[in-house]
């Protein structure tokens, strides 16, 4: 299942067989279901209705549109078998009459024996023990095939066997006509679903102490609450894993939803030219299937608002964002859910008691080290015993970030003797990570000057100091102490703890040392004029 969260699809017309495309349908890395049928029996009915509704779920799905004609079937197709995940077989009457179809069903079924794949058969109007025993329409089938293949019967028997095992496989039986095509198809859609959350699931194994955040996260969302309208902030400093936690929660549930979108980068994307306008319409196009104009009128808003919808709005930056994506004028059909990720708590829109707003802490310790040994050692992520103290070293300096921890992880890596570990360590604590003091910085440049500088002090003198002491410090220098230091706390930039009856101020260590660095290349580009506190400053950092 894709990992990207906004799709663009090329969304074939199966109802046509006779534009390029068709012929030639474009390659992926993998696919999420395979569709086999027999285009004369069902191409224009539950097969081109079946594409469709996976499709509006944004599941990727292969389907040779082309008539299939000839006895072999070419390597594009076994290609795209080999790389799909869940495959879908529709019988209908006349499917073992096309030996492009059976030959189709052996390479799925071998491919099926491969971990992680499923196979789903669908009886359309065919009962599964015609198929299980090649009776009926696939006896007069088989009575033919058997004249035909004479000298290698062996393969005819091939298909027999296969037929027999997809028909003992647990799939759907529409062979008596109950219910609607539609609630058929609802089914088999709901079903492939499953199957892709839970092993959505699985990938979660790869990212360490998960697992108990999505459940926190989920409790304020309250899922099963069916008609509450609930948004929920997740909110934490730069490379935290906000973003990977919406993006987990949001694959596990947006089946539940009648429509979703995962908006990322909102900060990033909003700064580009026309960017906030592109997002809105990228957002209503995704919830109501369609191009919007903008503004939008009357009609929209009361189609909104019979739309039960799941949105994540990731790393929104200002109270524009806010305003234009989630306003209190966009009204959402009941039950829907809004999740928002942001440094700032103060851009999450949410006040008061009842705010629901998950802060994202660093890993646990344990957790921490299982990330980095993970990214350090690749095959099993064992730590090797003559290197378990340096690599707790680097998780402490790593401050439990995930993204710092991946990083360096990876750097780490490279390094093959235990020497080497020590002087890249050495190394690092002399000349931070670019790619990780690039991500942290972002916070600090949108600070105002009176923020800015407080930040700079407490990096260089006030971390772990009294709150009231450092106020009045700030204060006599002439920073206006209160609201900045409110500020950085909005922006995960510091943190303010209790310890003994005392608060003090904290900061993670790699936002110090992105501090310390930025005092560095203020005195290198201006050393005449930084006077004051700004000298006092580069005398600690020197």
């Amino acid at each position: 299942m894709s990992f990207c969260w906004i799709w663009k699809l090329d969304v074939m017309d199966i109802a046509s067989s006779s534009s390029p495309a068709a012929d030639n349908p474009p390659r992926r890395e993998k696919y999420d279901v395979f569709i086999s049928f027999r285009g004369e029996d069902t191409r224009l009915g539950i097969t081109s209705h079946l594409h469709a509704a996976l499709l509006q779920k944004k599941i990727e799905t292969y389907i040779d549109d082309k008539l299939k004609r000839g006895e072999e079937i070419g390597p594009a197709l076994l290609e795209a078998i080999e790389k799909s995940t869940i495959s879908v077989i529709i019988f209908s009457q006349n499917y073992a009459s096309s030996t492009w179809c059976l030959d189709e069903l052996v390479h799925i079924l071998k491919c099926n024996n491969k971990e992680g794949r499923m196979v789903i058969p669908v009886f359309y109007d065919i009962d599964p023990s015609d198929v299980r025993k090649q009776h009926g329409s696939y006896a007069d089938a088989f009575a033919e095939l058997e004249k035909r293949f004479a000298n290698s019967i062996d393969k005819v028997h091939k298909w027999r066997d296969a037929l027999t095992t997809a028909a003992n496989l647990s799939g759907f039986d529409y062979s008596n006509k109950s219910g609607t095509e539609a609630n058929l198809i609802q089914k088999v859609v709901d079903h492939i679903w499953a199957k892709m959350c839970c092993e959505s699931s699985c990938d979660l194994k790869g990212f360490v102490g998960i697992e108990s955040r999505i459940e926190q996260i989920e409790s304020l969302l309250g899922i099963h609450l069916p008609d509450a309208c609930i948004t929920v902030g997740i909110w934490g400093m730069g490379s935290i894993g906000k973003t990977t936690l919406a993006e987990a929660v949001f694959r596990r549930h947006s089946s539940k939803f009648e429509a979703s979108c995962f908006l990322k980068n909102v900060r990033e994307n909003s700064e580009q030219a026309g960017g906030l306008y592109h997002l809105e319409k990228t957002l209503f196009k995704e919830i109501l299937k369609e191009e919007v104009s903008l503004p939008v009128g009357s009609t929209f808003q009361e189609r909104l608002s019979r739309t039960k919808v799941l949105i994540v709005l990731d790393d929104v930056s200002d109270s524009l964002q806010m305003d234009r994506l989630a306003g209190d004028h966009l009204r959402y059909g009941s039950g829907s859910r809004i999740i928002i990720t942001s440094r700032d708590r103060g851009k999450l829109g949410l006040t008061g008691e009842e705010a629901k707003i998950y802060k994202v802490e660093g890993l646990k310790s344990d957790d921490a080290l299982q990330l980095f040994c993970l990214r350090a050692f690749k095959n099993n992520g064992a730590c090797r015993t003559d290197f378990k103290e340096l690599a707790k070293e680097v998780v402490a300096y790593a401050g439990r970030l995930p993204l710092a921890l991946t990083v360096l992880g990876s750097l780490f890596f490279n390094c093959k003797s235990k020497e080497e570990w020590e002087d890249e360590f050495n190394k690092l604590k002399r000349f931070p990570c670019e790619d990780i003091q690039k991500v942290l910085r972002i916070s600090y440049d949108k600070l105002g000057d009176n923020e800015k500088d407080i930040f700079l002090d407490i990096a260089c003198f006030h971390k772990g100091k009294s709150v009231v002491k450092v106020k009045r410090m700030l204060d006599v220098r002439g920073f206006f102490a209160t609201s900045g230091i409110r500020i950085l706390i909005e922006m995960s930039l510091i943190s303010i703890d209790s310890n003994w009856g005392m608060e003090t101020i904290e900061m993670h260590d790699l936002l110090q040392e992105m501090g310390r660095k930025i005092v560095q290349e203020q005195g290198i580009k201006d050393p005449v004029n930084r006077v004051g506190c700004s000298m006092m400053r580069m005398s600690i950092v020197y």
